[in-house]
């Protein structure tokens, strides 16, 4: 049944979740207000989605609409203190792509996620950093059938992923 009310509440989590995260230009380092801020969004977010899957299992299309369903997405993906919280959206997450109610690519996002915060290989490439002074994906594993494996869940070629995210953040 349509929720118009978690639809919204979604909705404004995600939008604090971004202002807070674009407040600073990238390469900035981020002043203590704003770190401090960061950290009270992304608990106070993680601490909500929580709640709701209690409640309601995971928050999917039928349920809160698409932008709000991505916005759920979001909110797990960025509840980067708790790793044991994303892991376990990974099979609600896996379970709501399979339904049709959340996207495949955002499933490959959060395995990603939570692989490299296990210090493990990631699978499709979506995970960044900056080493050396120089941005590059996370490793990945089996590098030889990445785009395979991005096509699979409508993920955009390396090539292009890594082209875009250059132009985000060097």
């Amino acid at each position: 049944m349509f929720d118009a009310e978690l639809r919204d509440e979604l909705l404004r989590r995600m939008d604090r979740d971004q202002a807070v995260r674009t407040a600073v230009p990238v390469g900035e380092l981020l002043p203590p207000e704003i770190d401090e801020e960061w950290d009270c969004v992304e608990a106070g977010n993680t601490a909500f989605l929580k709640g709701v899957i209690a409640k309601r299992g995971w928050p999917g299309i039928n349920m809160v609409g698409e932008e709000a369903a991505h916005a759920a997405w979001v909110l797990a993906q960025h509840a980067d203190a708790d790793p044991e919280f994303q892991r376990s959206c990974l099979p609600l997450l896996r379970a709501a792509v399979d339904a049709g109610q959340a996207k495949p690519s955002e499933w490959a996002y959060l395995i990603d996620r939570v692989r490299v915060a296990e210090g493990r290989l990631q699978v499709y490439g979506t995970q960044y950093w900056t080493q050396d002074g120089v941005l590059r994906p996370r490793p990945i594993e089996d590098p030889a059938g990445l785009d395979e494996r991005r096509t699979e869940v409508g993920l955009a070629a390396q090539a292009d992923y890594d082209r875009t995210m250059r132009e985000l953040y060097e």
